[in-house]
């Protein structure tokens, strides 16, 4: 296992003892993930949350499951910071509204190539023309519909 935060021997204390200035404890529950390097990830993280508050969540949940939810206090820390409000539900919906749009763009151009394409048909003087037709039609909805 990896000595998380501690270089040579020599004691260097994590990145939430280094800001909450006290002493880095052999078994301390930041240490593996808030590094030394890192002080950026634990200071949004405490403006938020508290690091009393990170350290009884942290100490609550399994060891395998720790590092996920270090990451994901990160992310929400980061998004409060930038929209005190709405945190990171804000981002999640401003996301989905971009994907609304997105899929109403692609419906309409999806139906704009099939009305293309009935025109490009339905023009053709071809004898042959109505039979590529319905074939083309067959083959359309099928190359449509499978984004």
């Amino acid at each position: 296992m990896k000595e998380s935060g501690r270089k040579h021997g020599a004691l260097s204390p994590c990145a939430a003892c280094k800001l909450l200035r006290r002493r880095c404890a052999e078994d301390c529950v930041f240490a593996p993930y808030f590094p030394p390097d890192e002080p950026h990830k634990f200071a949004s993280v405490h403006k938020v949350f508290g690091a009393s508050n990170v350290n009884k969540m942290l100490q609550e949940l399994p060891e395998h499951q720790r590092r996920d939810a270090v990451s994901s206090m990160v992310y929400e820390a980061n998004a409060r910071v930038r929209d005190p409000v709405y945190g990171c539900v804000g981002a999640i919906s401003s996301l989905q509204q971009q994907i609304h749009s997105l899929q109403t763009q692609l419906a309409a151009a999806q139906a704009e190539v099939v009305h293309m394409r009935m025109r490009q048909f339905s023009s053709s003087s071809n004898t042959g023309g109505a039979m590529d037709m319905a074939v083309d039609q067959a083959n359309m909805g099928e190359s449509l519909w499978s984004c």
